[in-house]
């Protein structure tokens, strides 16, 4: 399998980068919107229940499935592509996020509110991050996963390592069907773990100390 990294290199290389490419970005919408929503909720908590029953509902539906969806409406390629993993990406950050706002001292909100913060600024300045360690725990669970389903999503052309394990797939039995399904296996979970570390490292900067302790 060496060999045929080295030989494959470039080609590697870009589909590597595509992949995590993808990701990043559907990580950071589904972060957009599911901290969005997670607002709403807790502003309204009647929504409570159902952003719950749509985070859980929304993870038994197969991925295969709402690409095939989404193929009418979107076509083939990186479009499709990112959607579907946008959407997967949102369900677990949204569930922290509710949690995380939730979770914070309803004393230190009223505090800020006696002092004069507007409401807006009593979100960015307080809420989101007492929050945030909550949430970066959502956005970690919901870049190891997406690294699955983006490779998944190579099925409509979408960009990644995805793709190589298709075509290993469809040329079993051929010379080099063993080695482009695992070298794209290995360089899945190798640039999972990565990432994850970086996100470590991202909230060991963006937490106070206090909040950690």
């Amino acid at each position: 399998m060496w060999d045929f990294l080295v030989n494959r290199q470039a080609q590697f290389l870009i589909n590597g980068w595509n992949h995590a490419y993808l990701v990043i970005l559907a990580v950071f919408f589904g972060t957009i919107i599911a901290v969005a929503l997670a607002v709403v909720v807790t502003r309204l908590p009647a929504l409570e229940p159902v952003a719950n029953a749509v985070s859980a509902i929304g993870l038994t539906i197969p991925s295969l499935a709402l690409i095939g969806l989404l193929l009418p409406l979107t076509g083939l390629g990186a479009t499709t592509a990112l959607v579907a993993v946008t959407f997967y990406a949102t369900l677990p950050i949204l569930r922290n996020a509710v949690v995380g706002l939730q979770g914070v001292d309803p004393t230190l909100v009223e505090s800020a509110r006696g002092m004069g913060m507007s409401e807006p600024m009593t979100l960015l300045r307080i809420r989101l991050p007492l929050a945030w360690p909550v949430i970066l725990s959502g956005i970690r669970v919901s870049l190891q996963m997406c690294m699955g389903i983006a490779a998944i999503a190579a099925y409509v052309l979408g960009p990644g390592l995805g793709a190589w394990i298709f075509q290993g797939l469809a040329q079993v039995g051929g010379k080099n069907a063993l080695n482009l399904a695992l070298s794209a296996t290995i360089g899945i979970v190798v640039l999972a773990l990565i990432l994850d570390v970086l996100l470590l490292l991202l909230g060991r900067l963006t937490t106070s100390k206090g909040v950690r302790v």
